[in-house]
């Protein structure tokens, strides 16, 4: 089937993290530091029927790519393939602000290959060839921070400044 152009429509623009840390670095930053700070984070998929589905899920950054790891058949591998849209959400941690709720989504894109083989090979307890990766592009990310009175949410799309909007 063609691609048909729709006036009005755009596809959004997906983005490596390496594009984000270099278009955004201190935003990305930011983010980054939420998503070492704990272990797990929720991810949330599309089933079949459209509806949403969250799993808890680990994330790292690998050589510029925002990384996920998953066991061979879990659920939201399954919803991976079938649609790629995702949105991650940083663990809170303990029930603070600190630091700030990060989120990003995008859609996600299966490692294979040399590429799969790279990643795993920097694992000390390599997870072996049954694990299933995606690298987690982004179309967007969110950092909503908390000081004194004020809220502010730093936004950033591929290609744009980051907009703060404080309430």
């Amino acid at each position: 089937m063609p691609f048909v152009s729709v006036p009005g429509c755009t596809i959004p623009r997906m983005a490596t993290w390496k594009q984000f840390d270099d278009e955004a670095p201190e935003l990305a930053s930011a983010i980054r530091a939420r998503l070492e700070a704990h272990k797990h984070h929720i991810l949330a998929t599309l089933r079949k029927d459209g509806s949403p589905r969250v799993s808890g899920t680990e994330v790292e950054i690998f050589e510029g790519l925002l990384v996920l790891g998953s066991m061979p058949g879990a659920r939201k591998v399954e919803d991976l393939r079938r649609d790629p849209r995702y949105g991650l959400h940083s663990n809170p941690g303990h029930h603070t602000m600190e630091g700030g709720d990060a989120k990003v989504s995008g859609r996600a894109r299966e490692l294979e290959g040399a590429e799969k083989q790279a990643i795993l090979a920097c694992y000390p307890e390599n997870p072996g060839e049954s694990a299933q990766m995606f690298a987690l592009d982004l179309d967007e990310a969110v950092l909503t921070t908390v000081d004194g009175e004020h809220l502010y949410v730093d936004h950033w799309r591929p290609g744009q400044p980051v907009k703060r909007t404080t309430r």
